[in-house]
Order: structure tokens, then C-alpha cells, then sequence
């Protein structure tokens, strides 16, 4: 009796497709994603020259047309291509201590450990900001209640220094920004690895330097950003609410920004001075009404 010959072993989808999908998950760490953490935590650091250039720099990047359509696109749907390929990979993936030096094995590990943190820390940094979404149900409904949507583009310095003037997200943020440092850092060597950039032992003791020295760079870029919110004085953030009604009143008077559209990027508290003052002014415009004659 005849039985039909066994086929191969089934094979996985990300076992039969490793090849590229290993490099679409290292370059989209790289670009985008990593592109994105050096512009941003750059920007932050311009807090440290001045509160307005700061300031300055979020105007800038709030009047790029199709903003959402450019965080989606380029900034939040990478990050969960790159983090969603990270835990398939890692669901699979061992260090190798009889292959690999104690060194690049503990960089494996914390390659890995920094992903996850660094994704939580994305995840909840982006709520305590931002709020995750935009319309105002949400904003005001969800976010907010629960902490988070603290920052507003218009008031950009006094309530980024408020949202973490809690040594609890000082710590957080700590944690958080380091994560992601070492993860690019360590990931750029990682990325010349796996592109076939530096294979020689001579090449990739010089990328070892150059990620070292990037990764100490931006660490304190990112640390430096953080210390001048996170300890910025009373005095310096009461200058920075100033500065920061000025600059929205001088774009609304130059017709830059449009008040009806613009309100809701302002902190609550400004929203109540600038309808007060917008009663006030309609109440001064309008004509007294003319004293009833006097009564015999």
C-alpha cells in the first residue's frame, strides 16, 4: 500500500520572508522614525537658547499644510510598522551566547529591552502631550480627564513646563529618552549590519565609536530639553505666558492665524481671558442706550 510522499514543513510568514522583512524593519527604524526622534528632540532643545525661539519653531511646524496627514503618514504609522515588526521578530529571537562576544550579546538584549520600553514611552508620552487624537469629544471627554493633552501648540513653553513638572514624569521621561537613544544608536550599528555597511571587524569597530559618540550627543540633547522645561523657574514660565500671548496676538493681527480656528491650541485659561476680552470690547463698542426722560 502506497502513501504519498511528505511535503516540506510549513513555514511561517515572517520565517519565509525574513530576509526583507528584517531590513523593512531596520530601515524604517532609521527613516523615518529615527530621523524624526533627532529632528524632535532637537527641537526641543531650542527651549534652551529661548522660550520664544522654541515658541517660534512650533508655529513653524503647526503651519505645515496637512499636518495630520504628515504624523500619520510619516511619523505614527512608521512607529507602529517598526514596533509591531519588533515584538514578531522578538517573539522569535534569542541571544546566541555561543556565536556572538558577551558584548554584542548584551547590546542584543538591550536592543530589544530599550524597543519595548522605548514604545511604551512613545505610547504614553504621546497621550500626555497630545492625547492620542484631536477632536474635541475626545480631547475633552477622554484625554484631559485622565491627564493627558496637556501640551498646546499656542502655549507651547508654560504648558509643556507644567506637564512635567511632576518628579513622577521627570523620571518617566528620563527613562523614556535614554530608551530611545541607545535603541537608534545601537540600531544605526545594527542597520550597517544588516545592509552589508560594515562587515569587516576594523569597520565595525569604527561604527562602534561613531554610534557611541551619536548616542552620547543626542542623549544629552534630549536630557538638556527636558532639564529646561522640567526645571524651569516660575519667574521664566510667567515670562513665557507673556511671550506667548504677544507672539499668538501679533499672528492674529497680521490675519497668520485665524482666531475661530486657532482657539483650541491655546491652554484653557487663555480661551476664558480671550472670550472676557472679546465681551468686553463688544460691550465697549456698542452705543449706550439713551437716558429714559425723567419722571415728573
Amino acid at each position: 500500500m502506497s502513501t504519498a510522499a511528505a511535503g516540506p514543513p510549513s513555514t511561517s510568514f515572517l520565517a519565509r520572508n525574513e530576509f526583507l522583512i528584517r531590513r523593512l524593519h531596520s530601515l524604517s527604524g532609521l527613516i523615518p522614525v529615527g530621523a524624526y526622534m533627532v529632528v524632535h528632540l532637537l527641537t526641543n532643545a531650542s527651549v534652551l537658547e529661548s522660550p520664544a525661539t522654541f515658541q517660534r519653531n512650533v508655529y513653524t511646524i503647526h503651519s505645515l499644510p496637512l499636518l495630520p496627514v504628515i504624523e500619520w503618514g510619516f511619523i505614527f504609522i512608521p512607529i507602529l510598522f517598526h514596533a509591531i515588526l519588533g515584538v514578531l521578530i522578538i517573539r522569535g529571537s534569542l541571544p546566541n551566547s555561543s556565536t556572538y562576544k558577551y558584548t554584542s550579546n548584551v547590546r542584543y538584549t538591550l536592543q530589544r529591552a530599550t524597543g519595548m520600553i522605548a514604545f511604551v514611552f512613545i505610547v504614553v508620552h504621546v497621550f500626555h502631550m497630545h492625547g492620542w487624537f484631536h477632536f474635541p469629544a475626545w480631547q475633552h471627554g477622554v484625554a484631559e480627564p485622565l491627564g493627558g493633552a496637556q501640551f498646546k501648540p499656542y502655549n507651547a513653553v508654560s504648558t509643556a513646563a507644567a506637564a512635567l513638572s511632576s518628579i513622577g514624569y521627570q523620571i518617566f521621561y528620563v527613562v523614556g529618552i535614554l530608551s530611545c537613544v541607545f535603541h537608534l544608536a545601537n540600531g544605526i550599528w545594527t542597520f550597517g549590519i544588516t545592509w552589508g555597511i560594515w562587515v569587516t571587524p576594523a569597520a565595525q569597530r569604527w561604527a562602534t565609536t561613531a554610534c557611541l559618540i551619536f548616542g552620547l550627543a543626542l542623549s544629552a540633547v534630549g536630557l538638556g530639553a527636558l532639564g529646561g522645561f522640567a526645571f524651569m523657574s516660575k519667574d521664566r514660565q510667567a515670562e513665557a505666558v507673556k511671550m506667548e500671548d504677544a507672539m499668538y496676538q501679533s499672528k492674529i493681527a497680521s490675519q497668520e492665524l485665524d482666531p475661530a480656528k486657532a482657539s483650541h491650541k491655546r491652554a484653557e485659561t487663555k480661551h476664558a481671558e480671550d472670550e472676557a476680552a472679546a465681551t468686553e470690547t463688544a460691550q465697549a463698542e456698542t452705543p449706550a442706550d439713551e437716558e429714559a426722560p425723567a419722571q415728573e
